[in-house]
């Protein structure tokens, strides 16, 4: 995520506000990007599209530029820098944006923040601690490129990140690699069963090099190797468990711990402690190698507030919130539907230029593919279109009762929000895609719009994850992130559908099967 001075000042406006309620803003403040940021949010304020107040220039907070500076060395530079920058992951219960950051992280850098201004006697001129969100295959790179300090983002300690940067001591109890099963996978007795069989998972993850360790392992004793598929980086340890709760996957590797975290709310998993892929695994937080002063500091730290202290345990149970689960797309009555609609997407998708499984996975989303699904605001079908939409000059398809005309109309609409507003050579085509489907949900001029504030902040207003995305949950909140997020969770399992599909039919007529 390319960070602007706008956009991670807005950031720390928002996570390190003091508890004593919003401050009085300055009388003339001067011309600088905090008080573009304040002009930005009082125009927000008059449109009714937030309530945040920010902190006036005088403040004594660190510039947005501090916080994107390069910068390494040991804890004594960053307190003369007078910020700490906090490396994570956007996702739920970690990092999360519902009326301003939340999350254990969020929690980790107010009290971080507190001790180490209390350590330095800082006095009004205080060190910022503040977490800044990038996907997860940035987070060892910006710490070591020092655009970062700590990573605190659930990673496991192992010989070969350790090769490249320190850890604290460890953050966690120990913990094993588990497998997860859910409702679609078959029965598994022990880890042997796995041969021949596929595992998708990030290429980036520690359970990755445990299922090739175990690969390797099988073929040693005259066994199939498992077939490892990558599985998008976009996607967290919670949202895999989501898809397996959701039979979108068979089975996942993770954290013993992580499956307990979500208990009560993914009843459908079966968690296999029987089936370890490691043991004796910790997690840490992870620092710049040659800063021991800050590694000392930090240990100290986690001494008294990681997992296992009151403060630590406070949060792993505060933090399990009841988000918008996906529903289970592959279920018999689902998969049944998927099947059915399936020629209606292939051909309006490619007539339209839309990816058909990204098509399906928004009926999914829309009306779970039921072509008798009405809401109440007159929204017909599979894609939920309302009449008023179809019949629009730039969609024009009528008669959207039925199914197939419901189906194109929809793919219609998509395609041309996608290349009236979202197209273009710097726009890759799976975030036109994205773009046009939080249009879809939230409305074009509101996407457009966002896009803009991402731009003015720093963000890639043409990428969807982690960049316009993080503006839509400050500025619209949740449904239209949501919306987003299990469209491309549906795709993903759409995708692995017609994947193994195509597999299963290959190896049938190898075998001289034929329908």
């Amino acid at each position: 995520m390319k960070s602007s001075a706008i956009g991670l000042m807005f950031l720390l406006l928002l996570s390190c506000a003091d508890d004593g309620g919003a401050p009085a803003m300055a009388s003339a403040p001067p011309a600088t990007e905090e008080s573009a940021v304040a002009l930005e949010i009082e125009n927000l304020e008059a449109e009714g599209l937030t309530e945040v107040e920010p902190k006036p220039a005088s403040s004594g907070q660190p510039t947005a530029l501090e916080l994107t500076t390069v910068r390494t060395g040991d804890i004594d530079t960053l307190v003369e820098a007078r910020v700490i920058r906090v490396l994570t992951v956007y996702g739920p219960g970690r990092y999360y944006l519902d009326d301003g950051p939340q999350g254990t992280v969020v929690e980790i850098a107010k009290r971080l923040e507190k001790v180490v201004n209390e350590a330095y006697d800082t006095g009004l001129l205080k060190v910022y601690v503040v977490p800044i969100p990038v996907s997860r295959a940035q987070l060892f790179s910006a710490l070591i490129e020092g655009r970062g300090d700590i990573v605190i983002a659930g990673t496991t300690i192992t010989e070969a990140r350790n090769a490249r940067v320190d850890f604290t001591i460890p953050a966690s109890k120990p913990i094993s690699e588990i497998l997860v099963t859910g409702p679609s996978a078959p029965i598994i007795e022990k880890l042997d069963d796995l041969a021949g069989k596929t595992l998708f998972l990030r290429p980036s993850s520690s359970y990755h090099s445990s299922a090739l360790r175990l690969s390797r392992k099988l073929v040693e004793r005259g066994l199939e190797p498992i077939a490892i598929e990558p599985l998008s980086e976009l996607l967290e340890d919670e949202d895999v468990i989501e898809m397996v709760n959701a039979g979108l996957l068979p089975w996942t590797i993770v954290d013993d711990y992580k499956p307990l975290m979500w208990k009560g709310v993914f009843d459908d998993i079966a968690v296999r402690n029987d089936l370890v892929f490691r043991e004796g695994a910790r997690l840490g937080w992870a620092l710049r190698q040659n800063s021991p002063e800050l590694q000392r500091f930090l240990n100290t730290f986690l001494e008294d507030n990681r997992q296992g202290t009151l403060f630590g345990n406070i949060l792993y149970n505060r933090y399990v919130r009841d988000f918008d689960w996906a529903e289970n797309a592959l279920r018999d009555e689902e998969l049944a539907r998927y099947l059915e609609l399936a020629d209606h997407f292939q051909r309006h998708g490619g007539q339209y230029g839309i990816d058909p499984n990204l098509l399906a996975a928004q009926g999914f989303q829309e009306s779970k593919l039921r072509q008798e699904a009405r809401s109440h605001a007159g929204a017909i079908g599979v894609m939920q279109l309302l009449k008023s939409t179809a019949r629009d000059k730039n969609v024009n398809i009528p008669n959207i009762e039925q199914v197939d005309p419901n189906i194109e109309a929809g793919a219609k609409y998509m395609a041309f929000l996608r290349e009236r507003y979202f197209s273009g050579e710097k726009i890759d085509p799976l975030d036109s895609s994205l773009l046009a489907l939080a249009a879809y949900n939230a409305g074009p001029a509101k996407v457009r719009r966002m896009r803009r504030i991402a731009e003015e902040r720093g963000y890639d207003p043409n990428r969807w994850f982690d960049n316009v995305e993080v503006i839509a949950a400050e500025i619209i909140g949740r449904e239209t992130v949501q919306y987003v997020a299990n469209i491309y969770k549906y795709y993903v399992a759409y995708v692995m559908i017609e994947r193994q599909n195509a597999l299963k039919e290959s190896a049938r007529e190898s075998a001289g099967i034929t329908n």
